[in-house]
């Protein structure tokens, strides 16, 4: 398994979410979640503008095996999402935790992020996982 930078907090569906200098939350899947999936053949990226809750399903990441949900951290509005991913879907395999980010949330509320997991609790989650 690859290393899980310490910024990042995740949901147990495996998203993860990176509260950028500007205060918006960077969102993606884990390195582990990409390796799970296999190669990504499709996203379908969330709507610029909409609004999400924390919890709730707002993109699909689809690949060789299967098509999965991904979930929101945290409750706001998507202020952008990655277009390259469009044709590219790849980049999440490649580089999960860089390139390969989802979409961009303003939080409507920034301490939702301290329900979500850390590293930490993540890798333990990710490891029973593999198991």
């Amino acid at each position: 398994m690859s290393e899980i930078p310490g910024d990042l907090k995740f949901l147990k569906s495996h998203e993860w979410a990176r509260a950028e200098d500007d205060g918006l939350i960077r969102v993606g899947i884990s390195d582990h979640a990409q390796g799970q999936l296999g190669d990504l053949v499709y996203v379908e990226l969330p709507e610029v503008g909409a609004s999400v809750q924390a919890g709730t399903g707002v993109a699909v990441v689809e690949s060789v095996k299967a098509a999965s949900d991904i979930y929101a951290p945290i409750s706001g509005e998507i202020v952008e999402v990655n277009e390259l991913l469009n044709d590219k879907p790849e980049i999440i395999n490649e580089d999960a935790y860089g390139e390969g980010w989802i979409f961009l949330v303003r939080p409507s509320d920034r301490a939702e992020l301290d329900e979500l997991l850390d590293a930490n609790e993540y890798e333990e989650l990710a490891e029973k996982d593999e198991h």
